[in-house]
């Protein structure tokens, strides 16, 4: 996977010039460049609309936003329905008084919504899986999230990882990962989605930031691949992209408790900058009828010799 980021992004100046780090040593809070890591380049970029506001390019796609002074802040839209949809079923005025939330990320960018559920529920226990070592040693240094047990950064390839971890030990699973405009086909399969949902424990929640062009066949599949998994689905985007006018993210997440019908995370999505739509079960089996399911290639037999 060489080429990284997500749909949606927003603009940036010009690259800035390259800046190369001693190997073995941190950057000490953020500095703009372009850095190189494993699979390529990031720039960091100051924003030049938030004097504590970071954007984050990997290879040229914008990937990811930081505010240093509030990490409550989600500059992304697709993000902000995400933790709205997660803090309808665990909210952060209760969390305190149950079990400590378990979270899962796979892809880490620079942790945006990682340290904002660090902030919403300060003893939740988050991992981030991220495929590039180099990156994660950056964001490390520039924007200095919580240490583990709280937070922790697992490199590795996001289906590898999720295939080794035992089973009902996540409360939630975030897929975030980007091949330039698509999520790597091996983490949008039938087979890779029954690992995710064996991870997650009862009442979890399997959410997917699945990017499309507006003929909506790569979010057609998707959301096929999830309902063939998850007994209750529901998707969440604004209404140009549920339409298939506009190139965009949609958020799907799957369950196996019903999601149920909160009026509050209806005005709160409804109310954001820009406004979204929830679609329950019935309208995403609607939406994915006559799609196919994802599967992973057929096993190649071996030849004896």
């Amino acid at each position: 996977m060489a080429k990284r980021g997500k749909p949606g992004g927003r603009g940036s100046r010009a690259t800035a010039g390259v800046v190369e780090v001693p190997k073995g040593t941190r950057p000490d809070g953020p500095v703009e460049g372009v850095y190189y890591i494993d699979t390529g380049d990031c720039e960091l970029i100051a924003d030049q609309d938030n004097s504590t506001g970071w954007l984050l390019k990997i290879n040229g796609v914008m990937s990811s936003h930081i505010d240093l002074a509030d990490p409550l802040f989600l500059d992304f839209e697709y993000m902000r329905w995400m933790a709205a949809l997660i803090e309808s079923r665990w909210p952060p005025s209760e969390a305190s008084s149950g079990p400590k939330l378990r979270g899962l990320h796979l892809g880490g960018g620079a942790c945006s919504l990682a340290r904002y559920f660090h902030a919403a529920y300060p003893d939740a226990r988050q991992v981030v899986v991220e495929l590039d070592g180099k990156l994660a040693e950056y964001v490390r240094g520039w924007f200095d999230l919580p240490k583990a047990p709280l937070l922790r950064l697992r490199v590795g390839e996001a289906r590898a990882v999720t295939e080794t971890l035992t089973a009902e030990t996540r409360d939630f699973i975030i897929r975030d990962v980007f091949a330039g405009a698509l999520t790597p086909r091996p983490l949008t399969t039938a087979e890779f989605t029954r690992h995710a949902k064996r991870v997650l424990a009862p009442g979890g929640i399997y959410v997917v930031n699945s990017g499309d062009a507006p003929d909506l066949k790569n979010a057609r599949e998707d959301a096929a691949t999830i309902v063939a998994s998850f007994k209750h689905t529901v998707i969440i985007a604004d209404p140009a992209m549920l339409k298939g006018r506009r190139y965009g993210n949609m958020v799907m997440a799957g369950s196996d408790t019903p999601f149920g019908d909160d009026p509050k995370l209806h005005r709160r999505l409804l109310g954001g900058a820009v406004p979204a739509h929830l679609w329950d079960d019935a309208q995403v089996r609607a939406f994915a009828a006559g799609s196919p399911v994802r599967h992973d290639p057929p096993a190649t037999p071996s030849i004896a010799p």
